[in-house]
């Protein structure tokens, strides 16, 4: 059988309630903060942060790749350019922008 009675004093066993009223206070304060609108919007905001910062954060890293890889085709390993992907590339560029131009005037006319 299980021992109920108990050795502390009346001045134990009120110490003791007021230390559980003190922790169970601020629990209770914990809780209604956690709740509060404020910290509610709070929370989201800062997810919502974190999410833009990390699509952000993926975001550039794709484009630095992209940009390291067209470098890497027009630029040799010692900063050099490689006239002969730059000098098709610029006439294709040229050739397009000519369309363009070409093609806005007719429309225009």
């Amino acid at each position: 059988m299980a021992d109920t009675s108990d050795t502390r004093t009346p001045a134990q066993i009120e110490a003791d309630i007021k230390r559980r009223r003190e922790v169970l206070a601020e629990t209770l304060d914990e809780i209604g903060v956690r709740v509060h609108p404020k910290t509610i919007v709070g929370d989201a905001k800062a997810k919502v942060v974190a999410n833009v910062d990390h699509t952000l954060g993926r975001a550039y890293v794709q484009v630095n790749r992209v940009v390291s890889d067209v470098r890497a085709r027009f630029v040799d390993d010692e900063g050099a350019p490689r006239l002969e992907r730059i000098v098709p590339a610029a006439l294709v560029v040229v050739g397009v922008v000519g369309l363009l131009a070409l093609g806005a005037r007719r429309r225009r006319d």
